[in-house]
């Protein structure tokens, strides 16, 4: 069986019973203490999983080793997007896969300790890398522990050089110029993941200006995951995100957040309440503020 957006603790159990080709990816990460997440990950994790970091494995890094083959060392360096967490080229991040030996063959299992913040960034880029076998774990490794799962601590063993192929986007990636070309049309409404603050212009952080790309909608990403840690019934995401939508159509929908990472809870979880596939703009906010010529709205 395939699994393409959730995964329990229970049938992820499962499918490591049976034998099933899979890997699993830890995906647990903290924004102001970079290093935290690895260290998480030495610390307890499903055997056998590999630890995916964002900022050096699921975005863009300059000056990384050459591709070699058919694509130029500057072609597979040159990011996919803007913002804080750039995505890598999908060469690139398909070099990553096959060097910790993942293949096309297998399923992946992804999840993270931070209510699927982290992780929903690598199920996003397998579906863009055209991978559609691709879950999140649940409730994450709280849920995993919870339900008896085993952790294990330390390194894992390091994989055989596999030779992931990329195949066809099965996820839309929009640029800031898309967002920009189809501000205030019918055929786009942005979803801003991030808290009501930041999205408001009262507070900002992270970034150089407050406020958000004009026109958007806020929804922030936590309110996906109900009180037991796992994503809300599919039934109550439809109702939310039908609220929200207020008649709008839900294809015409772009996700952002801050960098494009908390911004794929809400496009999963729209999946999960069957609205369909919808868009991500990976540069987010970001990006788009870099640039003082891009309108910003506040309030």
């Amino acid at each position: 069986m395939t699994y393409t957006t959730l995964i329990s603790a229970t049938e992820l159990q499962a499918q490591i019973d049976s034998g099933a080709p899979l890997m699993v990816f830890d995906c647990s990460f903290d924004l102001m203490q970079p290093a935290a997440g690895a260290r998480q990950y030495g610390e307890s994790h499903i055997p056998g999983a590999v630890y995916a970091d964002l900022n050096n494995h699921l975005s863009a890094k300059h000056g990384a080793p050459g591709a070699g083959g058919t694509v130029t060392a500057q072609e597979a360096d040159k990011p996919a997007s803007g913002g804080r967490h750039p995505l890598p080229s999908r060469e690139r991040f398909a070099m990553w896969l096959s060097s910790v030996g993942f293949a096309n063959h297998m399923q992946a299992v992804v999840y993270d300790r931070q209510g699927a913040n982290y992780c929903g960034r690598l199920w996003w880029m397998l579906k863009w890398a055209g991978h559609d076998a691709v879950a999140v774990l649940d409730g994450g490794l709280q849920d995993w522990q919870a339900a008896g799962g085993p952790v294990q601590s330390g390194e894992e063993p390091a994989h055989f050089q596999s030779n992931f192929e990329l195949g066809q986007p099965l996820r839309r990636l929009a640029t800031a110029s898309d967002v920009l070309a189809a501000l205030h049309s019918p055929q786009q409404n942005v979803i801003d993941a991030r808290a009501g603050a930041r999205y408001r212009g009262e507070v900002e952080p992270l970034d150089p200006v407050a406020g958000h790309i004009p026109g958007a909608l806020n929804r922030p990403f936590t309110e996906n995951i109900g009180s037991d840690g796992r994503f809300k019934p599919a039934a109550t995401l439809r109702a939310e995100f039908d609220t929200l939508l207020a008649g709008r159509d839900p294809a015409t929908v772009v996700h952002q957040c801050g960098s494009g990472v908390s911004a794929v809870p809400n496009l999963l979880a729209m999946e999960v309440a069957g609205l369909g596939s919808t868009a991500l703009f990976a540069g987010s906010w970001s990006e788009w503020c870099a640039d003082p010529a891009r309108p910003v709205e506040k309030g």
